[in-house]
């Protein structure tokens, strides 16, 4: 007698080819399922950009595990799973390299004028070159907003370019970095600012015109976390005004975002969310979510869950 497999769906675009192997001979894993798979399913690995509210968990009567790849559940209803008994595993670390490396390459982007330089030499204006400012990563001081994994490795990565770093996080008590006491400290003598924040009440909209008239002419801003952390308006005004001096965006409050007319600066850099999606952490990211989906049906707790709604001390995405 042959024995049916679980079944274990993939919310969103998962690497069957990744999943499969963890899973063979425990799960049958389906990449696209439909209204009958999900009636089926015992666990299910879900990305960012999938929403699961009750009634997606409804249409998931036999669920008794929830993979969301990376560590931010802004888009999964942590409480209403909970209350059913599901544990909703994340993947912290997976992805902590991709996105510093991601973050350095924003910072260097900026820093070096590659936007506007680049456009000289398409347009064959060379002779304009020595009226573009290059700058330096060497000297200048990072603050780290969010001092999490990808923080920490971020602060790692500004210390081998020279730079001097300030962290500011609520939640962290212990560093290897000065730790300010508040945005407002973090920021004062910064040249760079790179964002690692989850989206909360307390950090929506955190950097503001405000924040932004404190800060030194010239100084760039990172922001690879959550769209929410840094408002748009006000970053714009800052590059008008003189005061930033380039802005490097990987995430945003939309995805895919509405047309903002920061996206037309010049010194503004963007990437489509994707600085934590290289080739190596995505596998790695499907790899723990589905050996934290194998972990409940044998029995075992999963390495890393998100719990209810309590204050988050947050890392980065997919």
């Amino acid at each position: 007698m042959v024995t049916e497999l679980p079944v274990v769906v993939g919310l969103g675009p998962v690497e069957a080819s990744i999943v499969d192997p963890v899973f063979s001979g425990h799960a049958r894993f389906v990449a696209d399922p439909g209204p009958a798979d999900l009636a089926l399913a015992v666990g299910a690995i879900v990305r960012a950009h999938v929403t699961v509210d009750s009634e997606l968990l409804d249409a998931m009567p036999k669920l008794t595990a929830l993979a969301r790849t990376g560590v931010g559940v802004e888009k999964v209803d942590v409480q209403q799973a909970h209350s059913r008994g599901i544990p909703v595993i994340i993947t912290p670390g997976s992805n902590t390299t991709a996105v510093a490396e991601g973050t350095l390459a924003h910072l260097l982007a900026l820093t070096k004028a590659l936007p506007e330089l680049t456009r000289l030499v398409r347009d064959n204006r060379w002779t304009e070159r020595d009226g573009v400012q290059v700058g330096d990563l060497e000297g200048g001081t990072l603050a780290i907003l969010g001092y999490g994994r990808i923080g920490r490795k971020v602060a790692q990565l500004a210390h081998a370019f020279g730079m001097n770093v300030v962290a500011y996080d609520p939640y962290v008590t212990d560093a290897d970095v000065p730790l300010a006491a508040s945005v407002e400290e973090a920021l004062r003598s910064a040249t760079h600012i790179s964002c690692h924040l989850p989206a909360t009440p307390e950090t929506t909209g955190l950097i503001n015109r405000s924040v932004i008239e404190s800060l030194a002419p010239g100084t760039i801003i990172v922001n690879v976390a959550r769209g929410e952390v840094l408002d748009l308006d006000a970053a714009l005004w800052g590059l008008t005004a003189g005061i930033l001096g380039g802005v490097g965006l990987d995430v945003f409050d939309q995805e895919p975002p509405q047309h903002h007319p920061i996206f037309d600066h010049p010194n503004v850099v963007l990437t489509p969310h994707v600085m934590g999606l290289t080739t190596a952490s995505t596998a790695e990211t499907f790899r723990q979510a589905a050996l934290g989906i194998l972990a409940v049906l044998a029995g075992r707790p999963p390495a890393h869950i998100a719990l209810p709604p309590t204050p988050l001390n947050g890392e980065h995405h997919d």
